[in-house]
């Protein structure tokens, strides 16, 4: 089963994580399998920039990104040659280590008060 480590983040994951994940599933939706709130604001449809994470290791074992994902990622805060939509990007065998960019470029989070 592959595992993805999470670096720390100062609001979503503080002290950083690493989680057992299913394979042929989103990184998106394995993180709020395992209760790691990474924003997504469009609901994993691939129509907003929220769940942007940054691949530092594994990337390559992602399957490939599409125009519409490519186009969306352009007004990503903190965009890098790693970086995907989290509900795009699909978990392989291979394990992964993921960083939360710091920012977003939703105005409001969902769920918060």
């Amino acid at each position: 089963m592959p595992k993805i480590t999470i670096l720390p983040h100062a609001d979503i994951c503080p002290e950083g994580a690493e989680i057992d994940a299913k394979k042929g599933v989103s990184i998106c939706r394995n993180l709020l399998d395992h209760d790691i709130e990474i924003e997504h604001a469009c609901e994993l449809s691939c129509a907003c920039t929220t769940c942007h994470v940054i691949v530092r290791r594994g990337f390559e074992t992602l399957n490939p990104s599409d125009e519409d994902e490519d186009d969306l990622l352009d007004k990503a805060w903190g965009l890098t040659p790693q970086s995907r939509l989290s509900c795009q990007a699909i978990v392989d065998d291979a394990d992964l280590l993921i960083e939360i960019p710091k920012y977003s470029i939703n105005q409001i989070k969902e769920g918060h008060g």
